[in-house]
This record gives structure tokens, sequence and C-alpha cells, in this order.
């Protein structure tokens, strides 16, 4: 074996010589530092940058010297005359307007303060409802920056209504004079909102409820009509109204304090927050109760001789007398509804003689089937719950025992039992669409929701011709119109200390044969004696729309459309 051995031109071996073989490649310079990565600057490279530094170096002490020695109470000045402004750009709101695009809340320009809302239908106050505007200090600083709604679809939809205020920033002199201003955030206008209701729908039962309801001294009422197959409200009237363009735009504190004073209430939406004794309108719901539970068959006869006696438990030989409203004679149950027979639901609801009754819980059972007594969930602030008497209810608040005689008048929607308009719209558009109980809507385009009531089709379609009985020759003859079929049931309730007070009530739907809306009015607090005058509403608005020739009546334009 041979043994080599390398030797090295140079023993030393500089770090940027590294990767480079000097020694084998050939026309390398190393002492002009030929094949290395760097080398050094030269004395005249090195004089040459240290010079143009410091030039550079000179002229930035001169020029800060100048800035602030020489002109620095100058420039202090015109910065302290300078001042920038945030101005925050109010959100236009978005429009409010009918199903069929008919502008119920809107904006407009008022000098000074920006973009205002206007409501042409001020009989909507209550469910459109107003607006609280961004406010400001006694320098005219705005505390509060937000347009915020404040009752009725404002405030429900607030949120998507509302919109994102932008800003623009502003550089002003010491006169207050603009030197430049950009916009810094764009403001966002807030979304369209289409409701369900129809305008000229609202207009026409709004008119015939004040109309009927000044005529007859009423101090308030409500009405609703809704579609029977979806839950839409087509039509919802709250009276007396406000005028939402008097609220939102801080008019006349005289119109205020007549709003406040109105023993109407006109803050209140009567229509989902007013509750109200029901009276003989809960009939047919009990008689869908007792026909589907067996309690009595559509021919099953009971006699109603004007009254029923109780002997009292307390005083022998004294009895208890539950009058009818009339004498009517036999009854089976849709002459019962049609005529109103106060004996035939007390016996149906209580038991009498032979003929077993439904009792208290099962009354109340088949109220909650409809839901009565509990809020529909409808999309709209403020409404109420209403009420259900039980014997547990009547322990707690008047510490006394459920009696028959309580049964009785809670089979005839009085006692304590309280609805509002709304609830009343929503079960009877069930009776009249087989048993589907929906959630009502105020904004076109939602999905239907509904729970299905546990009925029999039979009894259902049973009290429905009860109900066409009730117009055809019974006690709503007002609505036996000839060109629309119409199935109603009246109801009256005495309110007051001394009973001195009727509210007036009416549901019903239409047309009979192809039920495609339900509706309810009630009126509020007449003299006695004018508990009919509510089927006057409906009949006053009938007549309107015939008069149009509405396709709410079958009129020559009318359409799929709203029955959709």
């Amino acid at each position: 074996m041979r043994w080599w051995r390398i030797h090295r031109i140079d023993p030393e071996i500089a770090p940027d010589e590294i990767f480079l073989d000097a020694s084998n490649v050939p026309a390398f310079d190393r002492a002009r530092f030929e094949g290395r990565l760097e080398k050094p600057l030269s004395s005249a490279t090195f004089y040459s940058l240290a010079l143009t530094l410091s030039i550079l170096f000179l002229i930035l002490i001169v020029r800060a010297w100048n800035l602030q020695i020489v002109n620095g109470a100058e420039f202090a000045q015109e910065s302290e005359n300078n001042s920038f402004e945030t101005i925050t750009i109010f959100a236009p709101r978005g429009i409010i307007t009918d199903y069929d695009g008919v502008v119920l809340a809107e904006n407009f320009e008022k000098q000074n303060v920006g973009t205002r809302r206007n409501y042409p239908l001020p009989s909507m106050g209550q469910i459109i409802g107003y607006v609280s505007y961004p406010k400001k200090d006694a320098k005219g600083i705005y505390y509060d920056k937000n347009q915020i709604g404040v009752a009725g679809i404002e405030a429900q939809y607030d949120e998507l209504l509302a919109g994102k205020n932008g800003q623009i920033l502003k550089e002003r002199d010491t006169f207050g004079r603009i030197r430049s201003e950009g916009m810094i955030i764009k403001a966002e206008e807030g979304r369209t909102l289409r409701l369900s209701v129809d305008a000229s729908l609202e207009k026409a039962l709004a008119a015939g409820i004040s109309d009927v309801a000044s005529k007859y001294r009423f101090i308030a009422g409500a009405g609703v009509v809704m579609d029977v197959n979806t839950g839409a409200i087509r039509a919802i009237v709250s009276y007396p109204s406000y005028d939402p363009n008097v609220i939102a735009n801080d008019s006349s504190t005289e119109i205020m304090e007549r709003y406040l004073k109105n023993p109407g209430r006109p803050f209140l939406d009567h229509a989902i927050g007013g509750v109200y004794a029901p009276g003989s309108i809960v009939k047919p719901f009990i008689a869908v109760g007792a026909l589907t539970d067996g309690i009595i068959t559509p021919s099953t006869v009971i006699n109603d001789p004007g009254f029923i006696s109780l002997p009292d438990p307390y005083h022998p030989g004294k009895k208890f007398i539950y009058k009818s409203w009339r004498k009517l004679g036999p009854m089976d149950v849709r002459n019962a509804i049609a005529w109103s027979s106060d004996v035939f639901f007390y016996t149906v609801g209580g038991g009498f003689g032979n003929q077993k009754g439904l009792g208290i819980d099962r009354l109340n059972y088949w109220y909650e089937q409809f839901g009565l007594g509990a809020k529909t969930g409808v999309d709209l602030p403020g409404e109420a719950n209403g009420l259900l008497s039980t014997p547990a209810w009547k322990k707690e608040v008047f510490n006394e025992l459920w009696y028959l005689g309580d049964t009785y008048f809670t089979a005839i929607g009085q006692y304590s039992m309280q609805v509002t308009p709304l609830q009343m719209a929503r079960a009877i558009a069930a009776v009249a669409n087989g048993g589907k109980l929906f959630t009502p809507s105020m904004v076109d385009g939602f999905t239907p929701t509904f729970t299905t009531v546990a009925a029999d089709a039979s009894a259902l379609k049973v009290v429905r011709e009860g109900m066409r009985q009730t117009v055809t020759n019974a006690l709503a003859q007002a609505l036996n119109l000839p060109y629309i079929k119409v199935a109603a049931k009246t109801g009256t309730a005495q309110t007051g200390t001394r009973n001195q007070y009727d509210n007036s009530w009416v549901i019903g739907f239409f047309p009979y044969d192809n039920p495609q809306y339900a509706f309810a009015v009630v009126l509020e607090r007449g003299p006695e004696g004018s508990g009919s005058q509510a089927v006057n509403v409906m009949r006053e608005l009938f007549d309107s729309l015939y008069a149009e020739n509405s396709p709410y009546v079958g009129g020559l334009t009318a359409t799929n459309t709203l029955a959709q």
C-alpha cells in the first residue's frame, strides 16, 4: 500500500474561501482578494461615504432648527388653531311596507337633525310603533347616537331596520372653516321590511271599528283578520290609536296630554295586549270538546227553559238560579251555537240532571287546545297571556272553594276568564281549517308553524255548520250577505262593578265553503244593551270591500295571491 501526503501551498485559509478552492482555480490573484466573497473598502471609498452621511446629518439638523427655533411659534399657533372633528353620519332606517309594497314607515330629511320617520297610516300607531332619535346635551354634543325602535314593529325588528352609522373626519381652522374632510366609515341603510298586512284591508277595518265604537259609545276596540292556512295577519287594528308622527317628532304636548287622559288607553295595543272576558264566543270550542269527548252527539237535545236552578247547600229550601239570555226550548248543538243557548252550555260544561258535563278540567283542556289564555307567539312586543279560571287560581286569589256554578260561568266565557282578540282569531281559524293552530305572523314570507288540535274532524264540521246557522237564521243575520258566505259567533260580556257595561264580540271566518280568513272583533265597555254591535263592524267591512270589488269578497280582480 502506498501512502500519499497532501502539501498545502498556503497554510492559512480565510473564512470566505471555504467554498472556493483557490489552489485549483486558475487566474485567481490572491493579492487582489480574488476568489473571496467580500473584500475591504478602499480609503477613498470610505472617506466619500463618511462625507455624504455628514452632509445629510447636517441638513436634518438645520431643518429641525428651522422648524423648532426659527418658525416654531408660528407652527405651534397654527396647530392650536386647527381642530379635528369626528361627525356621525346617522344611517337611515329601513322602509316598512305592506305585503303589496304600500309604504307604512319611511324616512324624510329634517333640517339640522338628519333623517326622521314618517308614518302614512296613523291608525297603525300601536302596530308599527315609533322611533327614539339621537339626543344632544346642552352643548349640542350627541350623548346618544342611536335611533331605536320603541314600540310595535319598529321595536320588534329594530336590529334589522336600524342599519349602521357612518363617520366623517373634518379638519377646521380657527375660523371654523373646513380645511379637509374624509369618510372614515360609510353609513349603511337598514333593510326594508315587508309585512303580511294589507294596508287597504287595515284601513277598512279601522274605519269600521272607529265608526261603530263612536256611534254606540264604546271607549275602545280591536280587530284582527288572519289567513287561516298560514297564520299571516292581514289586518290588525287597535282603537283608539295614537299618531306615531306626533310621538316620534316631539310634537305638541297638548296632544300627548289628550292621549294620556283618554280612557280608551291609546298606547295599549288592544289587539294583543288587551284582555277581555270572551262571553259566548267560547261556545264553539266547548262544543268541539263535548263532541270529541263523547259528552254529546250532534243529535243530543237539551231543553232550554231560560234558566237552571241548583239547591243552595247552605240554605235549605233556597236555590241558585243560573239564567239564560232568553227561553229557547229544545236545542241541539248546532242550534245552541246559532242561538247562543246558555242553558245548553251550562249543562254541557258542568252537567245537569242526567246529562253529564265536561267538568272544569276538561273545559280548560279544550280552551288550552285552542290556545286561549296563553300568548300566541306573534312577532309583536307587549302580548298578554290572558287567564283561564281554575280551582287553584280561585283558591290562591280569593281563598275560596270552587263550585259548580263557577264551572257553569266558565263554560259560557264569563267568571274570570280573559282572552285577547288575536287569541280568538287564531282559535277560530283552527276551527275553520280543520284543526291547525297556527302561530300568527306579521312578516311576509315567513315559514308557517302550527300545532294540531286534538279534535275530531266531524266535531269541527258540526261546529262550522252551527256558526253558519248563526248567520243565516239566528244572531248574526247582519252578515248574511249575497256576495260572500260568512260563518260567525257573537258574544256579549258584562263588565263594570254593577255589570253596567257591555263588551261586544264577534268571531268567524269566510268564505264558508272554502275558508281563507278568520276574524275577531271586540268593542270595549259600551253602554248596557250594546252587546250586539261588533257584528256591524264586520258588516261595514264587508260592504266596503264589496264596493271596492275586493278579492277578499270574490271581486272580479280576485286572484289566488291573497290566499297563498
